[in-house]
């Protein structure tokens, strides 16, 4: 089973740049790894949502592997900084979600393959 596809939503922005976008945001995405597990946020499944606003606001809807996890009060800091980096972007806005809750099946076949899961 692969990860569920990354959920972005735009209302007017044009194709090419919002494809141009996403990219650019999962490349720094990719930049954010949780300490305990040797894999990005990204490959993880733990970005559910990116919402893009006319201006260029983008809010981030992310969960964590665990409610308790030791990371939880500075990851949703680290996701907003890498995403921050991405020249041209308004506010940026990181939302913890728990609903649904996290599982391994949201994971990228390479995640998967990267903690042995296979």
């Amino acid at each position: 089973m692969s990860a569920e596809p990354l959920h972005v939503e735009a209302s007017t922005l044009k194709p090419k740049e919002l494809e141009e976008l996403t990219a650019a945001m999962v490349k720094e995405l990719k930049t954010v790894f949780d300490p305990e597990i040797p894999v990005d946020v990204y490959e993880l499944g733990l970005i559910y949502k990116i919402d893009i606003a006319d201006n260029k606001d983008v809010t981030v809807d992310m969960t964590l592997t665990a409610p308790g996890c030791p990371v939880a009060g500075e990851m949703p800091g680290w996701v907003k900084e890498a995403v921050q980096r991405i020249p041209g972007l308004g506010e940026v806005t990181v939302n913890m979600v728990f609903d649904p809750p996290w599982t391994p099946e949201r994971m990228s076949d390479e995640a998967k393959l990267e903690l042995n899961m296979f």
